[in-house]
C-alpha cells in the first residue's frame, strides 16, 4: 500500500463515506479562475488572514463586510490614499477590529499590491503562472507583504484557491509519524524536505497538494 493510501485510508475510517470525506477538501481554482479574480479580492483576503491570525476565526468573518464597506472593497487604486485621519477614524469604528499594527497594514500591503502590478502582473496572474516550488511563493509573499510571515501566507493561499499545503500542528505530528521529519520544520532544508514529500504523493496520487495536506490533517486519530 502506497504512502498516499495509507493516509487516505486513516482519514476515510472518521467518516461515515467518502462523499462525507470529501466534502471537507479544500477549493483549488485553476490558472484561468486565479487570474480573474480581481486585486481588491486577494487583498481583502490577505487582510482577513492577516486579522484572523491569533484571533477567533468566526469574529473577524462575522466583521468582514464592514471591513469592506469602509476600506472601500479594498481596492488597492484607493486604498494607497489613506491618510491620518481616516486611520484615526478607523480606530474609532466599534465594528472593524481596532488592532492598530494591523490596520496598518491595509495602505502598506495595497501599494504592494499596486507595485506588483506595476512591475507587469496582477496578483492573480502572478499566483496563476507561478513555476516554481509552493514554499518560494510563501517566501515572496513574506518578503513582499507586512504581516505575512510564517503560516499565514500558506493559509492565505489555501482562503484565494491556490494550491498548497499548510503545515498545521496535526499536519506536523502526521509528517513526524512518517518519519519525513523529526520536528516541526523552521529551517529551509526541512521545509524543502516537506515540500519534496507532498510533491511525490502529488505525483503518485494525482491529486492536489491542498487535498494531500488536509486528508494528513484528517488522518489522525
Amino acid at each position: 500500500m502506497s504512502t498516499f493510501d495509507q493516509i487516505f485510508d486513516l482519514a476515510l475510517r472518521k467518516f461515515n463515506s467518502l462523499e462525507a470525506l470529501e466534502s471537507l477538501m479544500p477549493t483549488v481554482l485553476d490558472a484561468a479562475q486565479l487570474k480573474a479574480k480581481s486585486n481588491a479580492f486577494y487583498l481583502s483576503a490577505m487582510t482577513r488572514r492577516i486579522f484572523q491570525a491569533g484571533m477567533t476565526h468566526s469574529v473577524i468573518n462575522s466583521k468582514w463586510a464592514h471591513f469592506e464597506k469602509v476600506f472601500w472593497g479594498f481596492d488597492p487604486n484607493k486604498l494607497v490614499l489613506i491618510d491620518d485621519a481616516f486611520m484615526e477614524r478607523a480606530m474609532q469604528d466599534k465594528g472593524l477590529i481596532r488592532h492598530w499594527g494591523k490596520l496598518q497594514t491595509i495602505p502598506i500591503n495595497a501599494l504592494e499590491m499596486k507595485d506588483i502590478t506595476a512591475e507587469g502582473v496582477d496578483f492573480g496572474q502572478l499566483l496563476a503562472e507561478w513555476d516554481q516550488d509552493i514554499t518560494q511563493l510563501w517566501t515572496y509573499i513574506a518578503k513582499r507583504f507586512k504581516r505575512m510571515g510564517g503560516q499565514s501566507t500558506p493559509a492565505f493561499l489555501r482562503m484565494v484557491g491556490k494550491d498548497t499545503f499548510v503545515l498545521t500542528d496535526d499536519v506536523v505530528h502526521m509528517l513526524m509519524r512518517l518519519n519525513v521529519i523529526d520536528s516541526k520544520p523552521t529551517s529551509k532544508a526541512d521545509i524543502l524536505k516537506v515540500s519534496r514529500f507532498f510533491n511525490e504523493l502529488k505525483d503518485t496520487s494525482g491529486k492536489p497538494l491542498s487535498y494531500i495536506s488536509k486528508l494528513m490533517a484528517l488522518s489522525l486519530n
